[in-house]
């Protein structure tokens, strides 16, 4: 539960590459950075802009059957993957040192790829988790296991993470937090629509499926199935509602351990947290401690075989995708097909390439670096950082509603950014991971616990700002308020949201404004908690704290009327802190282009003015068709909005926008300005 703001991509999971292999790019290569052809000029710009950006992109490229959303970035990881394929099958063709990264990334390719051997194997990889759970004979057996699953597999009951303390963010302590849902979302349990309800009964069906898989009788599946959703249904029903989670005050609950058993629930906590390997510390924030007290009484009071059929299910799901056919069919015909609406699974390799990725994120990222990222893109987003930091500056200095007391804690705040690109400067070791020819699933094990070990190491030390929270190959951003750092990452720096050789208005319009959001991150309604140190503090005068709030309301409202399906409405108050971050990049990314030659040549190019292209630029990036049941999903758990209105829904609120395309009170988008949001 990492309090860290992603950029608008979220959910997608795929590493990306798209720069050409140094040295070998050709005129024949390279890709256009504004194509008429994606546009589709039938549509009215102030009735549908995203229609009118995207429409030819969208009707040139229709969803895969692999997908559940297909967009301009997913077409790019499409194209791209199949270099990291080539990285990753190139080490397999020569031996290498045991204990190398190549050996451990070859190897886990291969057994990745050997279906015979996955199919072969069946549930035999698991047995020796399952066993140990199925020893349990009491409850203080129980508390053990709650400790030691999380260790490899889904956190049982409740979650527990090691990261910045937020009140004193020099200093890593643990953090307990809601959790222990299959589903994810609290309202797939308790929502009474029929969407929900067919989802809760797809979901009873995959887990007696998979149970059954492992090697359960069919009673005694259905009887498992019966105790899994019994319970996460039981814990669902006290989670914080998913718009109370992003009040950074009401998570927060720091106390001594010993206090425990008194502010939270009375329970053998030593025995939790020395099964989790978490020793030597005083205190711990316990984020919230309703759902945490829950958790805990269910422990100690459910049946032991319904509790066991529970921690089983936390392995069975957490291996699905690493086992035989029959597992990954399975879980696909869940969460694949019911959920998202996908029709097809993903081929083996994609499959694999993200798991290698995943579990060497890295490793992958070292060697990506070396052999795709031009030197000139980092000096180039370094100058685009500078300047964005420059305007937010300038913008805040000009705001009309914040008093000169609030606007100096915000000039501090914003030159206290520190600002990452392309890649770590200190890689990761791997060493001490071991990736051997056992099976699968065993080494997504080893990795996990890897990954664990890495986080409880860090109990009551201090925080390492120097650690970056994405692989270099990601295709995504993020804000972080408890060290005020912005990450760009080096899969992003490339089309379409970055080119080397494109003009400014492409370029600010799009990675412009990545940058823009994640600045406007550390001011947005949670971010703004934080002050320049990163710790959740007050740096406001409560005037101009009320009046960012009514502010902030404005898109409040607006974004909770959209209807994205037929009687399906945004969730304004839940996609707040995006929603100000799409607005605020868009507005000082505008402000810093409108410093460039370009921009005061006012030139047309392609028949488009440089603030048309910029508008456009930035719409581009969202592109994409996607099918209802993702619409649906998406809605229900992602902070984000849908890529249409990310476009239709903030540009109205942009007073640039209406005069780069003349907008008036004719469109159906126009909203009057003094009805436009107006913060940063």
């Amino acid at each position: 539960m990492k309090k860290i703001y992603y950029l608008p991509i979220a959910f997608l999971t795929l590493a990306s590459f798209s720069w050409k292999d140094k040295g070998n790019a050709t005129k024949k290569d390279e890709v256009k950075n504004f194509d008429v052809a994606n546009l589709d000029t039938t549509a009215i710009p102030g009735n549908d802009f995203y229609q009118y950006a995207t429409g030819g992109w969208a009707k040139a490229n229709p969803i895969k059957p692999e997908y559940a959303r297909y967009g301009s970035f997913d077409q790019l990881a499409e194209k791209n993957q199949q270099q990291v394929k080539g990285i990753i099958e190139d080490l397999g063709k020569s031996a290498h040192k045991n204990g190398s990264v190549e050996q451990k990334i070859g190897d886990l390719y291969a057994l990745g790829m050997d279906s015979t051997k996955l199919n072969a194997d069946g549930a035999k990889p698991i047995a020796s988790e399952l066993e140990s759970i199925n020893k349990a004979i009491n409850t203080a057996d129980i508390i053990k296991l709650v400790g030691a699953v999380r260790k490899y597999a889904r956190s049982p009951f409740f979650g527990m993470y090691v990261g910045a303390d937020d009140k004193n963010s020099s200093m890593n302590i643990i953090h307990l937090y809601q959790g222990g849902l299959g589903l994810g979302e609290r309202d797939y349990y308790v929502a009474q629509d029929s969407t929900s309800v067919a989802l809760r009964k797809g979901y009873h069906n995959l887990i007696q499926t998979q149970f059954v898989n492992a090697g359960y009788a069919k009673g005694a599946a259905l009887k498992a199935a019966d105790a899994v959703l019994k319970i996460e249904t039981a814990l669902a029903q006290d989670h914080f509602k998913k718009e109370d989670t992003r009040k950074p005050e009401l998570n927060y609950h720091k106390m001594k351990v010993e206090d425990l058993n008194k502010e939270v629930a009375n329970f053998d906590w030593t025995a939790f947290f020395d099964a989790a390997g978490a020793k030597g510390f005083a205190d711990l924030d316990v984020s919230q401690i309703k759902p945490v007290a829950t958790a805990v009484k269910l422990i100690q009071t459910l049946p032991l075989d319904e509790t066991k059929a529970y921690l089983s299910w936390c392995v069975i799901n957490s291996s699905a995708s690493y086992l035989s056919d029959n597992f990954v069919n399975a879980n696909f015909e869940f969460y694949g097909k019911q959920l998202s609406g996908r029709k097809e699974l993903q081929p083996r390799w994609k499959r694999v390439v993200s798991t290698v990725d995943g579990a060497l994120s890295e490793a992958v990222g070292q060697m990506y670096v070396a052999k795709y990222f031009p030197a000139e893109a980092k000096e180039r987003m370094v100058k685009l950082v500078k300047n964005l930091q420059t305007t937010l500056g300038e913008r805040i200095n000009n705001l009309t509603w914040m008093s000169d007391e609030t606007k100096a804690k915000a000039q501090d705040k914003l030159n206290a950014f520190t600002v990452k690109i392309g890649y770590p400067d200190k890689w990761k070791d791997y060493s001490t991971l071991k990736i051997e020819k056992d099976s699968y699933w065993s080494n997504i094990v080893r990795s996990n616990e890897f990954d664990y070990t890495e986080m409880i190491n860090k109990i009551n030390k201090p925080v390492d700002k120097s650690e970056w929270h994405m692989p270099p190959q990601m295709v995504n951003a993020y804000y972080n308020p408890t060290t005020n750092e912005i990450c760009f990452p080096a899969g992003i720096l490339q089309p379409p949201f970055f080119y080397l050789d494109a003009d400014d208005a492409v370029n600010y319009g799009a990675i412009g404004v990545v940058i823009g959001h994640e600045m406007s991150h550390g001011f947005d309604d949670q971010g703004c908690q934080y002050d320049k140190e990163g710790n959740l503090a007050n740096w406001w005068t409560a005037d101009d704290s009320k009046k960012f709030t009514e502010r902030a309301q404005v898109l409040v409202q607006h974004f909770n009327g959209i209807e994205v399906l037929p009687g399906v409405f945004g969730n304004g108050e839940f996609t707040l802190g995006e929603n100000i971050g799409d607005f605020g990049g868009l507005q000082i990314s505008y402000n810093a282009f409108e410093k460039t030659e370009q921009a005061k040549k006012g030139e047309k190019i392609d028949g488009f003015t440089p603030a048309q292209r910029f508008f456009l630029s930035y719409a581009g990036v969202w592109a994409g068709n996607i099918r209802n049941e993702e619409v649906l999903r998406l809605t229900k758990i992602d902070p984000h909005s849908l890529g249409k209105w990310r476009v239709n829904g903030t540009l109205p609120h942009i007073n640039a926008w209406y005069d780069a395309f003349n907008i008036t009170e004719k469109d159906s988008l126009f909203i009057p300005k003094e009805k436009r949001a107006d913060i940063w």
